[in-house]
């Protein structure tokens, strides 16, 4: 029996330390393999870059037949040099807001800085107004599966997954932390770490959560040099929401190309690709139609007509303002003031900026010839609106723009030639006036409370008494029906 009991126990402790070992060993294989993978996830040639390069239009080995691999390259911004020092890891010591209108250049730019270094080093990836999906696609940009994978989820006990987006995230960027911790030892550079489109979180409780969370890593990475975080955003509320804590954080405006660069690339893509030599006169009208703006320039260089094309564009631009915010007249019903209060609102910032710009002496800048969209400060078209709320809605929606200065413009040139079409109409004054009357009566009548007395209705009349009351002093009112007026 004891030679029985003894093999049984040294059997069972040899078990028990073959799992306790295979356990620990497991463990430790697997926080190595976290950071494995992370770490070759800012190795050169990394798919997801390559997925980011082609939903960004880089061009890759499948191009048309008349068009070269470098056509979406065909003009170099001044802003590059920068862009190239922030993402190759020479610009350290601040994390950087790129911000400007949609289709300013500010994402190609940030691919093309990566192509130039085949990815090394960096990682970038969309952001998401759903925080699960920010947390896949963070994951997904780092190659960190948020021990989802771990085998300890297969059993009862409570896995690291059991928790909320937000605490992923945190944990995420735990074990970048680390991984920049090592590169920092081996190679002297910081890892860089993109964030596109940040303006697509909604601006509630838990965007400004993961905001705030976001600047924080931000700001601490950026003072050791560890990870320069970069944000793409084509909305003001981003800024405004990270100047309140920021103290390393530089901010690049992305706005249109100016008069001479935007007409000389124009003329060599018209040149190469075409063969033909645009006429001064053409390039300079089409710079007036759609101004510097790359996605603009972009689809007139590629035109056999460019001003039909430009024509088209602002036609665009026009219908999508309309079909937004325009106004109903003096016959609207009730039940559309709310959108009304929206579009009229718009409507009067569109005509104070058109005033504006008949008001400007210039309309083009003096040293290079830019076309002066023209800008009205952020608190003066609050004022002009006299609302402060729907200002964010329109940029978002990219109607106004608010810059990095807190000027209020028009989106582009060609919705600013939108603008002035539209006030231009005959009896748009009156009929924006007789729109405000309208919404203001109906606000009127809803503060008003109407009190009729049959009585009167029917013909009869009341008698009025005041007599003493009770009270020495006191004046009681009495109102009864007049008999002898009915009679």
């Amino acid at each position: 029996m004891l030679e029985s009991a003894a093999t049984a126990l040294a059997g069972i402790l040899v078990v028990g330390t073959g799992f306790a070992a295979g356990g620990y060993l497991y463990h430790r294989f697997y926080k190595w393999l976290v950071l494995h993978k992370m770490e070759r996830a800012f190795m050169p040639g990394d798919p997801v870059l390559e997925l980011a390069a082609i939903g960004k239009q880089v061009p890759t080995s499948i191009t048309s037949p008349h068009i070269s691999d470098d056509e979406t390259h065909w003009i170099l911004r001044d802003e590059q040099t920068k862009i190239d020092a922030i993402v190759n890891g020479t610009d350290i010591g601040h994390y950087h807001l790129l911000i400007g209108e949609k289709g300013t250049g500010k994402s190609s730019m940030l691919l093309d800085a990566m192509k130039k270094i085949d990815g090394e080093g960096v990682s970038m990836f969309e952001a998401h107004a759903d925080l699960e999906i920010f947390r896949v696609r963070l994951g997904k940009a780092l190659d960190f599966e948020f021990h989802e994978d771990y085998i300890g989820s297969y059993f009862s006990e409570r896995g690291p997954r059991d928790s909320t987006a937000l605490l992923d995230i945190e944990r995420a960027l735990n074990k970048l932390e680390k991984v920049a911790l090592k590169r920092r030892k081996t190679v002297g550079r910081p890892l860089v770490l993109i964030i596109n489109c940040v303006h697509l979180l909604r601006d509630d409780e838990d965007g400004q959560d993961l905001m705030e969370l976001l600047q924080q890593r931000a700001e601490q990475w950026a003072a050791s040099n560890l990870v320069t975080m970069v944000f793409n955003s084509d909305d003001y509320w981003v800024y405004d929401r990270l100047k309140l804590l920021s103290t390393r954080m530089e901010v690049t405006s992305i706005t249109d190309l100016p008069r001479n660069r935007a007409l000389a690339a124009l003329k060599k893509y018209r040149q190469k690709y075409f063969k033909e030599l645009p006429k001064p006169e053409i390039l300079a009208e089409v710079y007036n139609r759609v101004g510097g703006r790359l996605t603009f320039l972009n689809r007139v260089a590629r035109s056999k007509d460019m001003l039909a094309t430009c024509d088209d564009i602002i036609d665009m631009e026009k219908r999508w303002f309309l079909n937004h915010c325009w106004v109903l007249g003096a016959d609207m019903d009730d039940d559309v003031m709310d959108q009304q209060k929206y579009a009229s609102a718009a409507m009067v910032l569109a005509q104070a900026l058109v005033k504006a710009e008949k008001n400007e002496p210039d309309q083009y800048h003096p040293k290079d010839g830019s076309y002066r969209i023209p800008e009205i400060p952020l608190h003066k078209a609050r004022q002009i609106m006299t609302r402060a709320d729907f200002i964010r809605s329109y940029d978002h929606t990219n109607l106004f723009t608010i810059t990095s200065g807190a000027l209020v413009r028009a989106d582009s040139v060609p919705m600013q030639r939108a603008f002035r079409s539209i006030c231009s109409e005959e009896g748009f004054d009156e009929y924006l006036d007789a729109t405000l009357q309208r919404i203001s009566d109906i606000e009127s009548l809803g503060r008003t409370r109407e009190v009729v007395a049959k009585d009167l209705v029917l013909g009869k009349q009341y008698k009025i008494l005041v007599k003493d009351g009770k009270i020495k002093g006191e004046k009681v009112t009495e109102v009864s029906l007049d008999t002898k007026a009915e009679d």
